[in-house]
């Protein structure tokens, strides 16, 4: 992007460049690729000055371009690894400005199917309303309400399953220790004996009988 300032895509980079990154974060769960979606969208911004500059809501307009790419990028990588029979793998070339918790999330997003995933990324990291995630998805509101209520309860089992997973790592949670056995001191019993037998009186001899 050029540096002038007088651009409205230019103006509009410097103020949603990083807020769309990290929107888009959550769709796509790879930072580099988030930032190519993005950059991508900016591309076509350009592309189509006249239509991008009578926008009334050119971020919006951004982030539907990008969840866009996003998705056919994840259709051609599906249908590549079906064709290949493997999985391409996820890796981070750095690390995001999140927190641990949104980076924790983010993480646990990537169990899920696309559909799930764009959608809880987009109401909750995002924080759009219903009616936007709607709009920017091209679904009904009824679609995404229904997938962020399967994808909650989704997403609620793979962060179990994380916990459960992390327990089972630690064998102090796994399963219960044995109680230790207090260790005595055989001349300690033997005191003890002892002292009880002193404390008991000491019993009569019986006479002889007489025949």
């Amino acid at each position: 992007m050029s540096g002038d300032g007088d651009d409205p895509i230019q103006r509009c980079f410097d103020a949603s460049y990083r807020r769309l990154v990290g929107q888009l974060y959550g769709v796509c769960g790879n930072l580099t690729e988030a930032e190519d979606v993005v950059a991508e969208a900016f591309a076509r911004a350009v592309s189509r000055r006249r239509t991008f500059e009578r926008l009334d809501q050119p971020e919006a307009w951004l982030r539907t371009v990008a969840v866009n790419v996003a998705r056919t990028r994840h259709r051609r990588r599906v249908l590549g690894e079906r064709l290949l029979g493997r999985t391409h793998p996820v890796g981070e070339e750095h690390a995001p400005a999140l927190s641990d918790e949104r980076m924790a999330l983010v993480q646990a997003l990537r169990e899920l199917p696309l559909a799930q995933r764009e959608t809880l990324a987009l109401h909750y990291l995002a924080d759009l309303p219903v009616a936007e995630v709607a709009t920017t998805l091209g679904v009904p509101v009824g679609t995404v309400k229904a997938r962020l209520s399967r994808g909650r309860a989704a997403l609620a089992a793979v962060i179990e399953r994380g916990r459960l997973g992390g327990l089972g790592r630690n064998p102090c949670m796994t399963s219960r220790r044995p109680r230790p056995t207090p260790h005595r001191c055989p001349t300690t019993r033997r005191s003890r004996a002892a002292a009880s037998g002193a404390a008991r009186p000491a019993r009569r001899s019986r006479p002889a009988s007489r025949c």
